[in-house]
């Protein structure tokens, strides 16, 4: 257990430092963002043409209510503490890669719903809008994260007991 702590803490203290690092924020982050915010728009877009989205801007045209993607908002932090998670127990790198990639798709799939919710719940009620962006979404995507991190610990769970029948 303190093995896991351990390397948990530092993969999570060294990856956290290089995302805040200013090339990889102008050139993975803010296009990363960039990108969830046009891909919330296309998804949109056949439902409701009155959306745009400009950098890391998703607007609807005729009220001109908008939200920004920022830090924080776009499951990258999210994706560091499975990346962290994963990366500090023990397992086969083919089986902490497939844990990342699949998390990470499933953490953004989670946050793409999160920012199409929170897109539409805000031009209806700012009130509201402010718990559940605070809140609600921040809870339900580290659930995501955990379950995923549950998921691959029952996989590698499995797996073992599999290698002892073979054996």
């Amino acid at each position: 257990m303190n093995r896991f702590i351990v390397v948990f803490g530092v993969v999570l203290v060294t990856l956290f430092t290089v995302e805040m690092l200013n090339p990889v924020q102008e050139h993975v982050i803010v296009p990363f963002t960039t990108g969830l915010a046009k891909f919330s728009a296309f998804l949109i877009s056949p439902f409701d043409e009155n959306v745009i989205a400009y950098g890391k801007i998703l607007q609807f045209q005729d009220t001109g209510f908008a939200v920004s993607i920022e830090a924080g908002c776009n499951g990258v932090e999210a994706t560091i503490v499975l990346i962290a998670a994963v990366l500090a127990f023990p397992g086969t790198w083919k089986q902490r890669v497939a844990a990342i990639v699949l998390g990470f798709f499933a953490v953004q799939v989670m946050n793409v719903a999160r920012i199409i919710s929170l897109f539409y719940l805000g031009d209806w009620d700012l009130d509201i809008f402010g718990w559940v962006h605070l809140y609600l979404w921040p809870a339900l995507i580290m659930l995501d994260v955990l379950v995923v991190f549950i998921f691959y610990l029952r996989y590698l769970s499995n797996n073992e007991e599999g290698a002892h029948v073979a054996a």
